[in-house]
């Protein structure tokens, strides 16, 4: 395997206080509440909002629905390629900590939960519409997401990824809204009911190429599934209370920027095909622009493609070409 670009991370506590780092995408969605007039009342309550889920699904040994918070820290990976100091942004996850207010106790959660990178924004809002200009139908270049994905897998081998967390990470994402999804006979007592797909998609392709398989589940009480991207196996390597602080957390998330979906006020059917023209929601009183953040998606795109991409592109080529998992 080829030599590997140097990794190198940052963390800052997700809270009350928290401002966007100057590298930080202003899509990310911890960063999007944390803006305008309104952020300290956001922040303030999507963190009550997951500190209460976390409860609700932790309900053993816990009657007054208070013996548990979720403390989240955001995870800025910057890569050097040349070795010269001159790091790019590559990507944003988030850590959870479990606090147990009655042992008195903090333990790791899971690390990945929330993903974002700048490559990402760059394959889908740039070179996926170049590719498909002029095209009868729309297509996917056949290396599509290869260089995205092998920069992702040599983080999590890198010695700054396995030195800090213990355990491989969890991503967890909304279901698309162009499938159906149908319920199994499968139970987990956190996780919940699981679902599969109609069909495959370009997120759960280009996740693979990450080296991430996919199952859905959708929480006790929960509205809808949920996208759980992982790698090994999701049941056996994690406990229930690090599964608990990533719905927790996530599907917060979800309910703030998808309330079509995981703010219904009905639960998921048995066949489920999601739509954020369903009316028959409930929205949460946090404030966020959804249309703002689709068009920065571009913006930071190309970005990406300026002071990434294209000036270390032969390097990038080089690197691709010869790195092995």
């Amino acid at each position: 395997m080829t030599k590997d670009f140097t990794f190198s991370i940052k963390s800052i506590p997700f809270d009350e206080e928290y401002h966007p780092l100057d590298g930080t995408r202003i899509t990310t969605n911890f960063a999007n509440l944390a803006r305008g007039e309104s952020r300290r009342e956001n922040l303030r309550r999507a963190l009550r909002m997951i500190d209460n889920r976390c409860n609700e699904l932790a309900c053993w040994d816990n009657p007054d629905a208070d013996r548990y918070g979720v403390e989240l820290d955001i995870v800025s990976v910057e890569l050097d390629i040349e070795g010269k100091g001159d790091a790019f942004p590559a990507i944003e996850i988030l850590k959870t900590t479990i606090v147990d207010r009655k042992a008195g106790t903090r333990t790791d959660g899971i690390t990945g939960n929330n993903f974002s990178s700048y490559v990402r924004d760059y394959d889908f809002s740039v070179r996926l519409p170049d590719y498909n200009k002029g095209r009868e139908s729309f297509g996917i270049p056949e290396d599509f997401g290869d260089l995205h994905g092998k920069l992702f897998k040599s983080f999590i081998a890198s010695d700054a990824y396995t030195s800090r967390f213990a355990k491989r990470p969890v991503i967890c994402l909304s279901v698309s809204d162009n499938k159906t999804y149908h319920r199994t006979a499968n139970r987990h007592p956190v996780l919940g009911a699981e679902y599969t797909p109609s069909d495959t998609s370009l997120t759960e392709h280009y996740f693979s190429k990450m080296g991430l398989q996919v199952r859905y589940f959708m929480p006790p009480n929960g509205k809808a599934p949920l996208a759980f991207f992982f790698f090994g196996d999701l049941l056996a390597d994690y406990t229930d209370m690090e599964l608990i602080a990533t719905i927790s957390t996530m599907e917060t998330f979800q309910k703030i920027y998808r309330p079509e979906i995981y703010n219904a006020n009905s639960a998921a059917s048995a066949a489920f095909r999601p739509s954020l023209r369903n009316e028959d929601h409930s929205l949460t009183r946090i404030v966020y622009d959804r249309e703002e953040r689709s068009r920065l998606a571009t913006t930071q795109g190309k970005f990406a493609q300026d002071h990434f991409i294209t000036p270390h592109r032969a390097i990038l080529d080089e690197w691709s070409a010869r790195y092995s998992n």
